[in-house]
């Protein structure tokens, strides 16, 4: 798919009381044609648009959502392709670089991530030692990445993109460490030992559920399951955490401090926390102990606030691409790991009913890749809270990405506009005897 600098073909025009305003009018190399409206407020005007959903705030060649068509691409790479050939990293790599890596590439590059002198810093190993078990994991992998600024290998001679590649480096190496370590703590058991020598995914599952002086290795359906997992979460377009990332970036806060910001935007139930919300809403239909139907009735009811978490999307108006990987992955990974659980049958027959019913077909309300994902954790053997840490395994190659992106040109601080629906200007009353 070819990539090209937007083409602008304007002007537009825009009448507002008499007056007449041109407008530039940009073709990206994919996508909705903009309107520049940058210059809009020399006329005293602004753009109002809740949710930012129709306003571009940057320029990216990073990731492409056809939410008509159910298509997403990583650098112009079709995502089910690449979910299906390449590991983690090398995707990483593309997201990173802007293309895929050479066999040598990808050994350097994976041999950057899993280098041994990236381990942890016994400071931050210790911060899993004062989180108390009831904490959500995603509260210790915001604050672990935090402070990631303290032991920071901050060199002044780099230029502003080496830096941010060294941080998101670091990044990658030490996100997988910090899920297993929060891993451990939900479990209330001793942390187990990251073991470099193994792939960037085995690893991280032997961290999760190995006991320490007995290393568990993952069976080779595990691991390749949530390798394309991964690889289908590590990036699309400017959803609210990576918005929130490149808002803060902006300030010129540290990669660091971004990505922390990062990782609570996407903790949200609306955002990376729905596949957790999926499984609660399951356990909630078994103890119900209703038909399906009328579960289905219930989420059709207007005046019901019950809804059918995993179902639909902000942007896809069709199957998500994603989701159209993984569900075959969900199928024979629970077949495998998890025949007789409950909530894993009840999704996939809460799936049959709502995909032969008008309602949902009409309003084009097909499962998500939260829907799926959520139940191959499940499957895998993950507790619900560690869902979303999970999502910021995948995430956080995107997040690398888009610093980069941005450490590359010139930066605007992130500054919305607003509209302002509070008092107009008023005088402070005089106080009684004053």
């Amino acid at each position: 798919m070819p990539s090209s600098a937007p083409e602008n073909n304007g002007p537009a025009t825009l009448a507002v009381g008499g007056e007449t305003i041109e407008l530039a009018v940009d073709r990206p190399a994919l996508g909705r044609t903009m309107l520049d409206v940058s210059s809009l407020g020399q006329h005293g005007l602004a753009v109002y648009d809740p949710g930012y959903a129709d306003t571009a705030a940057y320029q990216s060649g990073i990731t492409f959502v056809d939410g008509e068509a159910g298509r997403l691409y990583f650098r112009g790479y079709p995502v089910e392709q690449l979910a299906t050939s390449h590991s983690f990293l090398e995707v990483a790599y593309l997201l990173m670089y802007g293309e895929l890596p050479s066999p040598q590439q990808a050994d350097d590059f994976v041999a950057k991530v899993r280098d041994p002198g990236l381990v942890l810093h016994v400071g931050i190993e210790r911060l899993f030692d004062t989180f108390p078990q009831s904490m959500h994991p995603m509260a210790m992998l915001s604050i672990a990445t935090e402070a990631l600024n303290a032991y920071a290998d901050d060199d002044a001679s780099l230029s502003p993109v080496a830096r941010v590649e060294r941080a998101g480096i670091r990044l990658l190496s030490s996100v997988p460490v910090f899920a297993g370590y929060a891993h451990s703590v939900l479990r209330g058991v001793p942390r187990g030992r990251s073991n470099r020598s193994l792939d960037y995914v085995e690893d991280f599952l032997q961290l999760c559920f190995s006991v320490p002086g007995h290393e568990q290795l993952p069976d080779e359906a595990t691991a390749r399951a949530l390798n394309t997992l991964l690889v289908l979460h590590a990036d699309h377009e400017l959803n609210c955490s990576t918005a929130t990332l490149r808002m803060v970036a902006s300030s010129g806060a540290s990669f660091y401090a971004s990505a922390s910001a990062a990782i609570n935007a996407l903790w949200g139930p609306l955002h990376g926390g729905a596949n957790q919300e999926v499984i609660r809403m399951l356990q909630e239909i078994k103890d119900s102990g209703k038909p399906l139907s009328a579960i289905v009735d219930k989420a059709k009811d207007k005046n019901d606030p019950f809804r059918l978490m995993g179902f639909g999307h902000r942007v896809y108006k069709t199957t998500d691409a994603r989701a159209r990987v993984i569900r075959q992955v969900a199928l024979d990974l629970v077949e495998k790991l998890a025949p007789a659980d409950p909530l894993l049958e009840i999704a996939m027959k809460l799936e049959e009913v709502a995909l032969a019913d008008d309602y949902f077909i009409s309003r084009r309300l097909y499962p998500n890749v939260d829907f799926y994902s959520g139940i191959i954790y499940r499957a895998i053997g993950f507790p619900d809270a560690m869902f979303t840490p999970l999502f910021v395994l995948g995430r956080s190659a995107g997040w690398v990405a888009h610093c980069m992106e941005m450490a590359t040109g010139p930066n605007r601080i992130g500054r919305p506009t607003q509209f302002y629906t509070g008092p107009t200007e008023r005088t402070v009353p005089s106080r009684p005897g004053v």
